[in-house]
């Protein structure tokens, strides 16, 4: 039986993998792991050691603490990001300077408008 702290630090393994578009197998190549111990450890099917976690924090660039916050409450922002492409557009608008998030924001609320029109 998966334990509730397993299933959340997984979950924030995922989080922090896709908020910097990294892959399974590049997470699981920077800490010496295949890919499909990536994905047991994102499902919580299998438990992450602590010295896992800390090379995990390390390949990612977050305190090892990003894996238990959250975990008495949901995430503000990332509960509002649950899947791979909100997290990712995300991580793009991030990297935008102002103008083009200006004009981002434009297209998506012209794009916004004609889906209400439809």
């Amino acid at each position: 039986m998966t334990h509730p702290i397993d299933k959340h630090v997984g979950t924030r393994i995922r989080q922090g993998r896709w908020m910097r578009g990294t892959t399974q197998q590049d997470l699981g190549d920077a800490v010496g792991c295949k890919f499909q111990q990536i994905q047991k450890y994102e499902t919580g099917a299998n438990r992450v050691s602590a010295s896992r976690l800390w090379d995990i924090a390390k390949a990612l660039g977050v305190p090892i603490t990003y894996f238990f916050e959250g975990k008495e409450q949901a995430d503000p922002v990332l509960s509002m990001f649950p899947d791979r492409g909100s997290a990712e557009l995300l991580r793009i608008w991030m990297s935008l300077p102002d103008k083009q998030k200006q004009a981002l924001l434009g297209l998506a609320k012209s794009m916004a408008d004609r889906e209400g029109q439809a």
